[in-house]
């Protein structure tokens, strides 16, 4: 065969490989519900959360969904809702149901979750952007939740393992008034006796008065002891501790909810392509990500991820995609994420950060696993009573 007759075999092989194959499109509709309670006046000028974390993230997460989705014929769209209590979360959950929507995001209190998640039960498949209550992992589990926002022992289990790697083993904790703080410091008082820390003072904050203009005088008081590493503060929605930081006794580093702590992520984050998921969400949204953003992100591309792994779009089939050996969600923090099989639990790492700068992304070296490093954060298998899957 002549060199023409060749070239022309072989322009028809390579055409056959390079055409499109047929696909039958595929329409994905996911739906946001989103309900935060008003936590109350403060006494600090701690800059306030933006009213749209949560929502934005899941907006990215849709875009980045379609960026991928239109090679394959796959269309996302987000159905969304800004309740204004629990009723309108539950409502909305009810009208999405009644419209087939069966993949939901939720950023709502654990409490309005479980009722969630109780209606939506054989119906739809429902990712917790929001809630970091620890119940939810060990003893209040819903075979069809799933959790992308780390729950408070992961947060403190990072922290605690950092303290201890850095040898500061006697801390000071501060634990302030609300529900969310007492959570936060029994997953922290937990976590130190996993890593072997010592809490040598653990007090509540009982002021009312203005930290702006008392704190160089009542911080020093409250905060005397012999000794001690570090101070721990427990204040979640930054009601005091933005002033503990350089006002106390001893001249200490502080660290938990103020001065250094754990975060699902931070705008500092920006190793492993981060920046430029931090860049377009900028574009975005017009502001920094923060944890309930990357939370809500995540859960909308794990069901991207799966879609486009599956090419189908059932609630059932995706989370029996999840929890197999074929999933892994790509999430711009070092390494591949899975979700834990007894309590539906996104593994992950999670960066320690201070406002202007990242200090460490444990799991750190040195804290083995029989399985993955990364269950040394949180509640291990033979720590939880669940068992989802």
């Amino acid at each position: 065969m002549d060199l023409k007759g060749r070239l022309l075999i072989a322009s028809v092989f390579c055409g056959w490989l390079l055409a499109p194959t047929s696909a039958v499109a595929l329409d994905v509709t996911i739906g946001y519900i989103h309900w935060v309670p008003d936590q109350g006046p403060v006494l600090s000028n701690v800059t306030p959360e933006p009213e749209d974390a949560g929502l934005r993230g899941a907006e990215l997460g849709m875009a980045d969904n379609n960026a991928t989705g239109k090679f394959l014929d796959q269309n996302y769209a987000l159905e969304s809702v800004m309740a204004s209590d629990e009723e309108g979360s539950l409502a909305a959950l009810d009208s999405m149901l009644e419209n087939g929507i069966d993949l939901l995001v939720a950023r709502v209190p654990a409490d309005t979750l479980q009722a969630m998640a109780k209606k939506a039960d054989g119906k739809a498949l429902l990712f917790n952007a929001g809630a970091s209550d620890d119940d939810l992992r060990i003893t209040e589990c819903r075979p069809n939740v799933l959790h992308t926002i780390p729950s408070y022992a992961m947060l403190t289990d990072a922290l605690a393992q950092w303290l201890s790697m850095r040898r500061w083993k006697e801390v000071f904790l501060i634990t302030g008034p609300t529900d969310q703080d007492k959570a936060w410091a029994d997953a922290f008082r937990r976590a130190s006796k996993r890593f072997g820390l010592d809490i040598i003072a653990d007090k509540p904050w009982t002021f009312d008065s203005d930290l702006r203009r008392t704190a160089s005088k009542e911080l020093p008081a409250f905060t005397q002891a012999s000794d001690y590493d570090a101070v721990v503060v427990a204040d979640v929605r930054g009601d005091f501790g933005e002033y503990v930081p350089f006002n106390t006794w001893l001249p200490r580093p502080v660290l938990g909810t103020q001065g250094m702590g754990p975060e699902a992520w931070h705008r500092v984050v920006e190793a492993w392509g981060a920046a430029q998921l931090q860049n377009r969400f900028r574009e975005l949204a017009g502001r920094e990500m923060n944890s309930e953003d990357y939370a809500a992100w995540a859960a909308v591309r794990t069901i991207g991820t799966t879609v486009t792994g599956l090419g189908e779009a059932g609630h059932s089939t995706i989370r029996e995609y999840l929890f197999s050996d074929d999933f892994q969600l790509a999430a711009f923090k070092g390494r591949k994420l899975t979700y834990r099989p007894w309590n539906g639990q996104l593994r992950q790492p999670i960066p320690l950060v201070h406002p202007q700068g990242l200090v460490a992304t444990p799991p750190l070296e040195g804290f083995l696993h029989p399985d993955s490093e990364l269950d040394t954060l949180g509640y291990d298998r033979p720590e939880s009573d669940c068992r989802i899957n």
